[in-house]
């Protein structure tokens, strides 16, 4: 080949590659044209991938954020100082007594556990009776716990359970009448004063979970005749639902009514307009805190505790029942533990809630990083 035929062909040759070069161009020019086009002819807010394309910018797209401060772990305290025993319904969680208590919190307190609610479990004979006179004994489990707590843990916030169902021996939520029911009147005076003697043995937090009409407005004002008001939340249990996720508690707290039912005086799991209306009352009574109670069936609920005390905190209390099945869907391949349990959580503070009471507490404080 002669040297001008080589030229020529050279010259050739790269005007054919300008020529791809510029087809490959217009082709992207086009492609992008027309998703430009698609989307500004349609709705350019469609596009939410890039919002959550990284783990960091998944976590800024919840409207709370899961913090080692939210948590509330339960405590059962037994009247027996060394008693550690398993609860075979419960897994991981144990009644213990006060020997046991320290120990057994003071790495958790380091890993940053910050509140605990306490349920006192009387076990010595003749510890019930039928106006659960135990249940503010100042040397009975809980005021016992408390003092050793605010001793040995200054900073931990202390939740007293304020109700007599351990403690009686019918196993009912307050003082019984004759044909069997409860008597509001005398119960809620009990309650008032076993919320009283918590206080002044030193809890943060009183939480009357009894659900007796009026033993907010019972408690505030023994709390204000005392002088004491302006340094005890009074957390209300307002949205206490009856059914059948209580049985590991009961086992633990030893708590089961001896016949019938609760279903008079815990609410019925349809009664959505029930549950409003004993938030509106036990708001106006002067609670500081609305607690619903399930959590995970209930955030319909959660979600109106919110809308109804838009100016207050909400708490949810992840129950026995929920904890055990979460365990059992794990323990049967089901789901992974961590994921399922955050999961839940995650669900009770899109709904409104701001405290969690939960027995996988000492998980998530490995879990968590703050």
């Amino acid at each position: 080949m002669s040297f001008s035929s080589l030229v020529s062909d050279i010259a050739n040759r790269n005007s054919e590659r300008d020529d791809m070069r510029s087809q490959v161009s217009r082709a992207r020019s086009y492609a992008s044209t027309a998703a430009t086009s698609v989307s500004i002819s349609g709705d350019i807010s469609s596009q939410l991938h890039g919002g959550y394309s990284h783990p960091l910018s998944r976590a800024w797209q919840a409207e709370r954020q899961l913090t080692k401060s939210m948590l509330i772990y339960p405590l059962f305290i037994s009247d027996q100082p060394d008693e550690e025993t398993l609860i075979p319904s419960l897994p991981n969680i144990h009644r213990r007594g006060l020997n046991k208590l320290i120990p057994y919190l003071t790495p958790l307190v380091q890993k940053g556990l910050k509140s605990v609610i306490l349920f006192g479990v009387p076990i010595a004979p003749g510890a019930k009776d039928a106006l659960g006179t135990s249940a503010d004994d100042p040397k009975g489990p809980v005021i016992r716990a408390i003092r050793l707590l605010r001793r040995q843990f200054p900073d931990l916030f202390i939740v007293a359970d304020v109700c007599l169902c351990e403690y009686t021996s019918h196993g009912h939520c307050g003082i019984l009448r004759e044909d069997g029911s409860l008597n509001n009147a005398l119960s809620v005076d009990r309650i008032s004063d076993v919320a009283m003697a918590y206080a002044t043995a030193g809890a943060h937090c009183v939480a009357p979970s009894d659900m007796n009409d009026g033993r907010i407005r019972a408690i505030k004002l023994k709390l204000i005749e005392a002088g004491i008001a302006h340094q005890v939340v009074l957390m209300s249990y307002s949205a206490k639902f009856s059914g059948c996720l209580y049985g590991p508690f009961r086992d633990a707290a030893g708590s089961c009514p001896s016949f019938g039912d609760r279903r008079c005086y815990q609410l019925p799991p349809g009664g959505r307009g029930l549950a409003r209306r004993a938030i509106k009352r036990d708001i106006n009574e002067g609670a500081d805190i609305i607690m619903v109670k399930p959590a995970s069936q209930y955030l319909d609920i959660i979600s109106d505790a919110k809308e109804l005390g838009k100016d207050m905190p909400v708490a949810a209390y992840q129950v026995s029942g929920e904890y055990a099945m979460i365990h059992a869907g794990a323990k049967a391949g089901v789901f992974d533990l961590r994921a399922m349990a955050e999961e839940t959580l995650q669900g009770i503070l899109r709904a409104g809630a701001t405290i969690v009471v939960s027995y996988f507490t000492p998980e998530f404080l490995d879990w968590l990083g703050n």
